[in-house]
């Protein structure tokens, strides 16, 4: 496995845990509170950034442990550069989102959420294509 395919499966893996944590986190919340009124702004700036510091760590522990070191060749740059044009889609997608909820004046929960959902869909969309493209072949 390549170093790239790594950090495609540790960029998956920690998106995906970091939302289920957040997700877990709010709806503990809620209780008799509408999930709207759930105080979400802590928990989400801390699920991000324990994300970020996992993801940073466990990128480095796998450079440590890749026999090759962290080269990367032509065909890993396309990949790479495949995967974000197909995670980049989300992003649209959540900003618009976002920006249309503004304009209907939507509670900022859920403008929050759907722009952290957007970032999380992304990220696995886009290691799920690198995934793919490593696995099962790339033009």
């Amino acid at each position: 496995m390549s170093f790239d395919e790594k950090r495609a499966w540790i960029q998956a893996v920690v998106a995906v845990c970091g939302y289920g944590t957040y997700v877990a986190i709010i709806l503990g919340r809620t209780g008799d509170t509408p999930l709207a009124e759930v105080p979400y702004a802590g928990a989400l700036l801390w699920t991000v950034g324990a994300a970020i510091v996992a993801g940073i760590l466990l990128h480095m522990i796998a450079g440590m442990v890749t026999p090759n070191g962290t080269r990367t060749d032509q065909r890993d740059r396309e990949i790479n550069r495949f995967g974000e044009h197909v995670g980049q889609s989300f992003v649209v997608v959540g900003a618009v989102a976002a920006l249309l909820m503004a304009m209907v004046e939507v509670r900022y929960f859920w403008i929050a959420n759907a722009i952290y959902l957007a970032f999380v869909l992304s990220a696995v969309l886009g290691s799920v294509a690198k995934i793919a493209a490593y696995r099962r072949g790339f033009q």
